[in-house]
Order: structure tokens, then C-alpha cells, then sequence
């Protein structure tokens, strides 16, 4: 089906791009959109696509970025979680409708507000030949729990001890109450690994040659280039429908567009809204689109010094923008404007401050003015952005100068803004698309706490602080959702965050494949079908 909506919205899209071309020089364009992938180009016009009937089952998919690694617990972006989640399984997962069901427990139950208890299934084998048991889920839980040094371990150091019961059967204990606990294992980080094998081996053995019990297995990976899956035979669902599953990372959006076009792939990801009346227009080729969990916003500085210390400054920044206007042009129609970034269908959410946009430009202008600035004397601010999200920093760039802001512009590629977040050295502003892998409102609200913005945003309010420890514990799901609803009402007052808009992940693909994007935008490859 085509969808009209995005092609008219990215009409617009033109008209706007025009204006910003006399604001270059708020722009430190680093995207190097004209360069492309030489990998990516020698395979271009090559169908390694959905094959036909009697030949080898190939599908392939174009990323963005490449993955991180193959360590599940030392991974933090949702492209790794996207591949990996058919290497690896976890305990529970979330179906197509985001429900939770079973996966390798086959059941649990909640002993106590510290004890739960599951059933494993019995007929689970890793790739190598090793069988699934409790020791898997011991080690797997337990390692990252206990070690630091990986990327998921703040998610997961609630758990006390993995008790094995026999093979089939574990309880997980935790330090404290965990609300969502079975969120947690439902998502990255909690992928299980093969105890024996790494632990005869060693992790970096098993990183050469990593084994999962997921229906696809390693077969190779040019790093920055692709990753190639191929089917387990063995699976304990089933035999895969796909001979081979290959991730391509093609970081330029006119290379990935050429490849879907030319039969290079099969699906691409993150559209821009340019290319979507060529791809939907196109023969062969159109859009699929969805919303995802990722809310696009700016996060404030609320450092003595930098000018959004002032609560006068963050509400003329919040009002300044023009969310809708973003939505109907660069995004093209795709996205919801919101003042919180706990939309509906996750825990905690407050529908009062979705669908909902503070848009002034007099009044900005006002609070400014009141605050001390004025045209010839603007309050200049640093904004960072990752490159894929160029565009919109440019945009919002553009409506801050006209309501008195003077704009230094730093687009970053996606490492050197990951080591600027890691370090927590952005300056008064930064932009970023910030997903729920949780489903739950503490995935977006415990970055606010005193302990993990020191440094990031120096947010410090003492309700806030009382309201997130809290809720990180409670188990009573009415009281916890009235926490997280004060939360959302008080961050719209004191912005720590000003938020944009619920995105959409917006897919070009071959009518060859059947493929409907989640909500999650993960790419479980058994749920994308072969047309033909």
C-alpha cells in the first residue's frame, strides 16, 4: 500500500530545506553524505534479495550502522539488538502485539517482591551442540549483574543470585522489589549464553566464533560492512524459512535508497523523508511505516553558567519550536508531538501531556527578554546532534535564533556522539532519539536521577529524586503510575528535557517480502515473509 500521507508531508520538506540553506553557517555538517560505502557499491544490482522458488533463501537487510559487538551484554544500541535477537534468545520475549509470552521459560511465577521462579524448556540446544540448561541462566544473569564494565549491567545489578533448582528449573533473586523484572529479561542484556562453552573457551574465543540458540547462527562479519547469518537446523521452533539472513550497514541514506532500488536489498531502514515519494513511486519498492517507542527531544543543560539554568530560557526554548511544523515537513507527516516521552502502551504513561505542543513564538521571544536577551544580544548555546538526525537540529537551530538564541550547531557520526555521551560532555544542549526497550516509564525517567545526570544535566530536584527511588521499587501498580505521572508533570514545568515528537520508523522494501515493523524495531527475521 502506499502511503500518500508521507509523500505529501515530504513536499513540504522541500520548501523548508530552501529556507535553511542561508543558515549554513549554523551547521557543522560532518555526514559527508556524498561519500559512500565502496562495499556497499560493489554490491549494488546484485539480487542477494528474497530469492526465487529452488534457490538459495537469502534475505538482506540495510542498517544504518553496523553492530557493536556479539557480547548481548555489551551492546546499547537498538541496531545490535536488532541483529542479534535471531542468534540469541531470551527467557521471555515480546510478541508482534508487544505482549509478553514464553520463550525459553516456558513459565514463572513471582515467589515473592525478591523471588521468581521459571520453568525452562528441555529441548533447547546451542549452536555448538551444547544443551540449554538453569547453569545457561545462572552464568548469563550472574555475569551481568556482577561486571561493571558492561554496557548493560546498570539494567541487571538488581539481581542478587540465580538459585539452580535442577536443570529445568532456576529462581532469580534480587537485591531489592523489581517491578519489571520480566521486562528486563525480554530485552538486550539478557540474551542467554552458553555457560560451557565460554567458560572451557574463553569470551574472546567465544566473541570470535559466538554461538546463541536463536533460529539463525553466525556465518561471518566484515566489520562496518555486514553481518551474514545462516539458518539453525536444529531450532527448537521449527526449521527457519531463510537459508541465509545478511545485515548490511550502509551509514549513507542515498546508498542505502540505490540498493533497495536496485534489488541490493530486500528492507531499509530510517528513510528520510526526501526519498519516500522515489521509493513508494517506484516499481517494485514501497513504504511501510510504524510508530516506534523513540521520542526525538533536546536535553538541557541545567548547569550554573549555561544560559538553560534559567527556567525564563527553557520555557522560550520549548515554545520557540515549532513541533508540528517539524513533523509535517522533515519527518513528513510521521509523528506525534508530545510533552513527555512516555507515550501510550508503556507503563507510567500520562496522556494529558501527549498529543500536545507549547508552539509561541511571541511569547518565547517575551520570556527571553525577561530573561536578559534580545537580538543584539543573544544567548548562545551549544547544540549536538547525531548525524542521522541533521535535519531537525538544523531546523530547531533555526527557530531558536529567531527567538533570540545564537545556535553553534555540532552534528556528529554516531561513535563521536556516543563517546560524547558516554563522557557526559555535551554542552548546554543536545538532541537524541531516546527509545523504550522497557516498556516501562523508569527506562526514560532514571537517567534524571542525581546519581546518573551529574555531569549530563545536573537536573537536581529533590521530589523527583524521592519519586524515581521509589517507584524503582514499588510493586503496586497503581500508586507506581501515579509516581511516574507526578514525574511527567513536573518535568513539563522544569524541562530538564524539552521533548519533540513519538517518532515513526519509517521502512522502504521490496514487494518481494512481506514485512510489517514493530514497535520495538527490532528485525526478528522469521516474521518477515517471502512474497514470491
Amino acid at each position: 500500500m502506499k502511503h500518500n500521507r508521507l509523500v505529501k508531508g515530504s513536499v513540504l520538506l522541500l520548501a523548508l530545506l530552501l529556507v535553511l540553506a542561508g543558515c549554513g553557517n549554523a551547521a557543522n555538517d560532518t555526514n559527508n553524505e556524498g561519500n559512500t560505502n565502496s562495499n556497499a557499491n560493489a554490491n549494488a544490482g546484485q539480487n542477494d534479495g528474497a530469492a526465487q522458488e529452488g534457490q538459495e533463501r537469502v534475505l538482506t537487510i540495510a542498517n544504518p550502522a553496523d553492530i557493536q559487538s556479539f557480547d548481548f551484554h555489551n551492546n546499547n544500541t537498538t541496531v545490535s539488538e536488532s541483529v542479534l535477537v535471531n542468534m540469541y534468545d531470551y527467557l521471555i520475549q515480546r510478541g508482534a502485539d508487544m505482549e509478553l509470552e514464553p520463550n525459553l521459560a516456558t513459565s514463572w511465577e513471582r515467589v515473592d517482591d525478591t523471588t521468581w521462579a521459571f520453568e525452562l524448556r528441555d529441548d533447547v540446544t546451542f549452536h555448538n551442540g551444547d544443551p540449554f540448561t538453569a547453569a545457561d541462566v545462572k552464568y548469563t544473569l550472574e555475569r551481568i549483574a556482577t561486571d561493571e564494565a558492561l554496557k548493560q549491567h546498570s539494567l541487571y545489578n538488581n539481581i542478587e543470585e540465580v538459585t539452580i533448582i535442577d536443570d529445568t528449573h532456576v529462581e532469580i533473586h534480587t537485591i531489592n522489589p523489581d517491578p519489571i523484572l520480566l521486562n528486563r529479561l525480554s530485552r538486550m542484556g539478557a540474551g542467554m549464553l552458553p555457560s560451557k562453552y565460554i567458560e572451557e573457551n574463553g569470551i574472546d574465543a567465544f566473541l570470535a566464533a559466538p554461538v546463541g540458540t536463536g533460529p539463525y547462527k553466525y556465518g561471518s562479519w566484515a566489520k562496518d560492512d555486514r553481518v551474514e547469518l545462516v539458518k539453525n537446523d536444529d531450532y527448537f521452533g521449527g526449521e527457519p524459512q531463510w537459508d541465509k539472513v545478511v545485515f548490511r550497514a550502509i551509514p549513507e541514506t542515498s546508498t542505502r535508497v540505490s540498493e533497495l532500488l536496485t534489488g541490493g536489498v530486500d528492507i531499509i531502514a530510517n528513510v528520510p523523508s526526501t526519498d519516500i515519494p522515489r521509493i513508494d513511486l517506484s516499481e517494485g519498492t514501497s513504504i511501510v511505516s510504524s510508530p516506534i517507542q523513540r521520542v526525538l527531544q533536546v536535553i538541557l543543560r541545567h548547569t550554573e553558567g549555561s544560559p538553560t539554568a534559567d527556567p525564563k530560557v527553557r520555557e522560550a526554548l520549548d515554545l520557540a519550536i515549532d513541533k508540528q511544523g517539524i513533523v509535517d515537513s522533515i519527518a513528513g507527516g510521521a509523528g506525534t508531538v508530545t510533552r513527555t516521552s512516555v507515550t501510550p502502551g508503556n507503563f507510567g504513561a500520562d496522556p494529558s501531556l501527549y498529543e500536545q505542543t507549547l508552539y509561541d513564538a511571541d511569547r518565547a521571544k517575551q520570556l527571553m527578554e525577561e530573561a536578559g536577551y534580545s537580538a543584539d544580544n543573544p544567548a548562545v548555546v551549544s547544540l549536538s546532534a547525531q548525524s542521522q538526525y541533521k535535519e531537525y537540529a538544523e531546523v530547531v537551530a533555526a527557530m531558536l535564533t529567531d527567538a533570540y538564541f545564537e545556535v553553534n550547531l555540532e552534528i556528529l557520526e554516531s561513535s563521536a556522539f556516543s563517546e560524547k555521551l558516554s563522557s557526559r560532555t555535551f554542552g548546554d544542549l543536545f538532541m537524541i532519539g531516546i527509545g523504550n526497550s522497557l516498556f516501562d516509564a523508569s527506562n526514560n525517567y532514571n537517567r534524571f536521577t542525581v546519581e546518573r545526570n551529574t555531569g549530563e544535566t545536573d537536573y537536581d530536584n529533590s521530589r523527583v529524586e524521592e519519586l524515581l527511588q521509589d517507584a524503582l521499587q514499588n510493586m503496586d501498580e497503581a500508586s507506581r503510575t501515579e509516581q511516574y505521572q507526578e514525574v511527567q508533570q513536573i518535568f513539563a514545568e522544569e524541562r530538564p528535557a524539552v521533548y519533540l515528537f513519538q517518532m515513526e520508523g519509517i521502512y522502504g522494501k521490496r514487494d518481494a517480502v512481506n514485512f510489517d515493523p514493530r514497535i520495538d524495531e527490532m528485525f526478528y527475521a522469521e516474521e518477515i515473509t517471502s512474497a514470491e
